[in-house]
């Protein structure tokens, strides 16, 4: 299962990358969790707030019951902390982001430069959308 988390107002629609990654991934089961949390690592309530929106939107299993992920794979600094509060094992996933160099912080901040990166369908809407 993949989370996106998406807000009113980012350049890209959330429903869309929800889109793209379950045309691109048929096989995942993919969420999209609207929000208007923000992140602060250092709010505990912060921290509560996120974890009960994750808990929120995890499907039910086959007898009714909600459970959350065994498995949290991340490339970003948090996702330990995040398993840790599902009751999940953390994987890192090359965070220093040597297999795979690049980051959806690094395409907000130059998309251009980062168009070869992105799947064909991405690519197209990034070109006619946010360049122009």
């Amino acid at each position: 299962m993949v989370f996106v988390n998406t807000r009113d107002g980012e350049p890209v629609p959330g429903e869309l990358r929800a889109q793209w990654l379950a045309e691109l991934h048929p096989a995942v089961t993919v969420v999209e969790v609207r929000h208007d949390l923000d992140t602060n690592f250092d709010d505990e309530d912060l921290w509560d707030a996120w974890i009960a929106l994750f808990e929120a939107r995890w499907p039910l299993d086959a007898d009714g019951d909600k459970r959350g992920p065994d498995v949290y794979f991340s490339s970003e600094a948090y996702g330990t902390e995040i398993a840790r509060r599902l009751g999940a094992r953390a994987v890192d996933v090359d965070p220093e982001r040597i297999a795979v160099p690049i980051s959806a912080s690094m395409i907000r901040a130059d998309p251009r430069a980062h168009l070869g990166q992105l799947a064909p369908q991405v690519r197209a809407w990034v070109s006619d959308h946010l360049l122009g």
